[in-house]
């Protein structure tokens, strides 16, 4: 679809807190979900707040020309995990989660200082349109899972048995307690619930007037949040279990001030040696080097949308220190390293705003919000259905864009179909590799296997080289 605002546009302001809203809705779930997994005391809170100084440092770098936010970055989960697991005490965990930030930045830098001096032709060379185009699809494909998962998931999480007045729990025919038929209709609300915000969200993209197709995931999710908590309050105000859907105990024990990764981290250097350093360093880099081919694969997409090739203005190696930089930011604030979101981008793309006012405006609501303990609060209460049904687009669009930048790739040729097929087939089958701490994802197993291909099957081609991927001339944008 045409920009309806591009990189250099500038929305009414008011627009633009709404734009900005929606960007932090889109990215919201991910960013807030790390910490929580990881758990140890991380904040939710804080990690929003990192979130958008690393957001503030990536458009810096960039020189505010690559509209996209970074927020929690899920590949280094394991890396965090190891980070706690091999520590002394918990301050001396989040002095890890921040140092194993810093050295997976320095790998962002040395490559950006690689980039720099060899420029970037040697990674249109390896990663044409044939190898990054499925590998952006497989960014998509790849959390289809997520998506399909939380469609049938509230926020409520623990349905108590139904008990008798005597404290036994009732059963039915089959003499199964009762709570496994609420649970099984509560899973049916939720994904009907998760439909309902879905179909919002289309409707109001393809037929809404243009104000309403630029804010399609807010319209969708307040939709479905309308729903869920008109059938919580008759859930709570009944006993009906099964139609508590959004959970909200959060407002009763709300911290309006951040707990700040780096507040706990500076007690722990009396607790911490070599040897955690060292293992912090593997848990870390390695992660840093499979993190580097999605932040290609990120930006190639991106390209694409707004039709101006990222990899030359601002830069690959300017991206990469935003990236690199931006994640010690954010991991020394809220202990996760940041990431380029594909949540973002695909916000981008089904919206047609990539005013990279939006994405500054977002970074600073996310900063302020973090002090906000009501609003974080609320949107944490959002269930995970009404966010799978958002998903369902927001990661479709994602596969979709990378499907369409193999276009114009000869098909009929083997050599093109065989690279293709194989990084779909790994990707989508979930091909992971596992060495100690480090975690090879499915994207970055299928982009290697795709690039070791597609240089093995080079000269079989019957043109003498694969396309690269074709940006368009820059648009003007098209306002109506």
């Amino acid at each position: 679809m045409k920009l309806i605002y591009n990189v250099k546009d500038r929305p009414p302001f008011g627009q633009v807190l709404v734009f900005a809203l929606q960007q932090l809705l889109a990215i919201l779930a991910a960013t807030i979900a790390v910490p929580a997994i990881v758990g140890n005391g991380m904040s939710q809170s804080a990690a929003l707040f990192g979130a958008g100084v690393g957001t503030l440092v990536y458009l810096l770098f960039t020189k505010f020309k690559s509209p996209v936010f970074l927020g929690s970055s899920f590949a280094f989960l394991g890396s965090m995990f190891a980070a706690f697991g091999g520590a002394a005490s918990a301050s001396a965990g989040y002095l890890g989660l921040i140092l194993g930030a810093v050295f997976a930045g320095l790998v962002y830098v040395v490559i950006a200082l690689v980039v720099k001096l060899a420029g970037v032709g040697w990674i249109n060379k390896i990663m044409p349109a044939v190898v990054i185009g499925p590998t952006v699809a497989i960014i998509g494909l790849s959390l289809a899972g997520n998506a399909i998962g939380d469609l049938f998931k509230g926020s409520v999480t623990h349905l108590v048995p139904v008990l008798d007045e005597a404290g036994n729990a009732v059963l039915d025919e089959a003499g199964e307690a009762v709570t496994e038929a609420v649970q099984s209709a509560n899973i049916y609300l939720c994904m009907l619930i998760g439909l309902i915000t879905l179909a919002v969200t289309m409707v109001a993209s393809v037929y809404g007037k243009k104000m309403m197709k630029l804010i399609p995931f807010i319209i969708g999710i307040a939709a479905g949040y309308v729903v869920a908590a008109i059938l919580t309050v008759i859930g709570n105000s009944t006993g009906v279990q099964a139609l508590q859907i959004i959970d909200f105990s959060g407002f009763a024990n709300m911290k309006w001030i951040p707990d700040f990764a780096f507040l706990e981290a500076f007690k722990g250097f009396k607790d911490i040696d070599g040897a955690f350093i060292g293992t912090i360093a593997v848990g870390y880099v390695p992660v840093a080097f499979v993190v580097f081919a999605e932040h290609i694969a990120d930006h190639k997409n991106l390209s694409s949308i707004i039709e101006s090739d990222l990899l030359e203005e601002p830069g690959l190696s300017r991206t990469l220190l935003g990236d690199g930089v931006g994640s010690i930011a954010g991991a020394f604030f809220g202990g996760c390293p940041n990431t380029t979101y594909g949540e973002s981008v695909g916000c981008v793309a089904i919206t047609g705003n990539a005013s990279i006012i939006t994405i500054f405006c977002t970074a600073i609501i996310a900063i302020v919000a973090s002090f906000f303990a009501p609003f974080v609060t609320l949107l944490a209460t959002i269930p995970s259905c009404v966010m799978g049904g958002v998903c369902i687009a927001l990661y479709g669009f994602i596969a979709v864009s990378g499907l369409k930048m193999i276009q114009k790739v000869d098909l009929g040729d083997n050599s093109n179909l065989f690279v293709v097929s194989v990084i779909l087939i790994a990707g989508v089958g979930g091909m992971v590799l596992n060495f100690g701490k480090v975690t090879i994802t499915e994207v970055a197993c299928a982009l290697i296997l795709g690039i070791l291909e597609n240089l093995m099957l080079k000269k079989g081609r019957k043109s003498e080289d694969v396309k690269e991927i074709e940006i368009p001339a820059k648009a003007d944008a098209d306002k109506e």
